[in-house]
């Protein structure tokens, strides 16, 4: 019977490396599940006599055609080129779906990631799962691998992993996470979904009634001052404006750039953030919509954590930097100190404008039940279906309110250009 030498995670987290005997690789993957052990990487000793001879260490990005990865090169050379939207998301997602159906069919992690880093959809994602590679082969913890690309895998994603290894569980809790991006997800493309119809059409707006305030209105006014026709009121003010644009239009462009600027400092500063982060909740329309997203997202964070093990207040600190949003954020915060006292959790949250009663309500039950994290995903599955119910209900409110702006805006133009013409039809008839 063949010997194999193994690396593995143990419950509290270490790595444990050793020997056994066993028939095949499949048989080793059970006997260590069964000292709950999860495997990060097996090895068959060959040699006559029992002594082993180690095997050839493969380079970090193996031979299989792929790209050579340099160790120790940073996260940033790596992944800099990476699109920082959706593709890499989705690359994650895929990555964490696939990794939790094949450590659940009992085939070691390092083999998975390898066999994932082969696979990789993106030259920049195979590259880091190369470097990956090369830390789990020598001794280091998945988790530990991970937490060096933050802008990838982020600390929710860490923080899990973690618990999965200190816990034994890697396969349940990588198909939780997978689970938890994949809402997380849908929850984005929901809101952009909602936010691009408005915004394309604003831009549209406001493009065709520059450009028609800076070369079509000034070709009418030449035509209406060689005619001598008196002009009304609404045609002087439209040709006031259209000759404003067209004689400040740098002017205009370079505000809007400062303005760009402007607010993305101001937002950069705590004040500025919090300020913001209120009118956005506070948005006629919208800010209503914001809300139910953060709160999604509070839920659905906070009960995929607590679920996977990681401690409360762990727990509660990552979900506050995920928030996305200050206010929100700053509620949690605020019931984390309360929670490290030994005081309840709902009591701070109610205080806040941003959690509901219900919410609050919901979560004051599960702390006395002790079923806190299935409470908190019934408020996440309520407010996913609020989400996705006032997106539906936004998409088909805006068309109507957007086309009847530019209806407004274009018919604006088109009568003071009309106007004068009746006026001198007018006076044509009363000669």
């Amino acid at each position: 019977m063949p010997t194999f030498k193994y690396s593995a995670v143990g419950t509290d987290g270490r790595t444990v490396k050793g020997k056994i005997e066993a028939s095949s690789q499949g048989e080793l993957v059970e006997e260590l599940r069964r000292r709950s052990l999860t495997p990060l990487r097996v090895e068959e000793k060959s040699g006559s006599g029992g002594r082993a001879t180690k095997p050839s260490r493969p380079a970090p990005a193996a031979s299989t055609g792929g790209p050579p990865v340099k160790k120790g090169l940073s996260m940033e050379i790596h992944i800099g080129g990476m699109k920082p939207g959706v593709r890499k998301k989705d690359e994650v997602v895929i990555f964490t779906r696939q990794l939790a159906t094949m450590v659940g069919a009992g085939i070691p992690l390092l083999e998975c990631l390898e066999i994932l880093r082969e696979q990789a959809a993106s030259r920049q994602f195979n590259m880091l799962l190369g470097e990956v590679v090369a830390s789990v082969r020598g001794g280091e913890d998945l988790s530990t691998s991970l937490d060096r690309y933050p802008n990838v895998f982020t600390d929710v994603y860490v923080s899990m992993i973690k618990a999965g290894e200190a816990s034994g569980q890697l396969d349940d809790i990588l198909l939780r996470l997978a689970e938890y991006l994949e809402s997380t997800q849908r929850l984005k493309r929901n809101i952009k979904s909602a936010m691009t119809y408005p915004v394309v059409s604003l831009v549209l707006i406001f493009g065709i009634t520059f450009f028609l305030m800076i070369y079509i209105i000034p070709k009418f006014k030449e035509i209406f001052v060689g005619l001598g026709v008196e002009l009304p009121g609404l045609t002087k003010a439209v040709l006031g404006a259209s000759e404003w644009c067209e004689n400040n239009y740098p002017l205009i462009f370079v505000g809007m750039i400062g303005l760009f600027i402007l607010l993305k400092i101001y937002k950069g500063t705590k004040s500025g953030r919090t300020q913001w982060d209120w009118l956005m909740l506070h948005l006629p329309v919208f800010g209503n919509l914001f809300q139910k997203v953060g709160l999604a997202r509070f839920s659905k964070t906070f009960a995929t954590m607590l679920r996977s093990g990681v401690p409360i207040l762990g727990a509660l600190e990552i979900v506050a930097d995920t928030s996305g949003n200050v206010i929100i954020s700053d509620a949690v915060l605020n019931a984390r100190e309360n929670v490290r006292k030994g005081e309840p959790l709902n009591e701070p949250l109610a205080q806040s404008p941003v959690f509901p009663p219900m919410v609050t309500r919901m979560i004051g039950i599960g702390e006395k039940t002790g079923s806190l994290e299935q409470l908190l995903d019934k408020i996440a599955e309520f407010y996913e279906e609020q989400v996705n119910a006032t997106v539906k209900q936004l998409t088909s409110l805006i068309e109507p309110i957007m086309i009847a702006i530019m209806g407004l805006l274009v018919g604006t133009i088109c009568l003071s250009v009309f106007l004068p013409i009746f006026e001198l039809q007018k006076q044509l008839a009363a000669r």
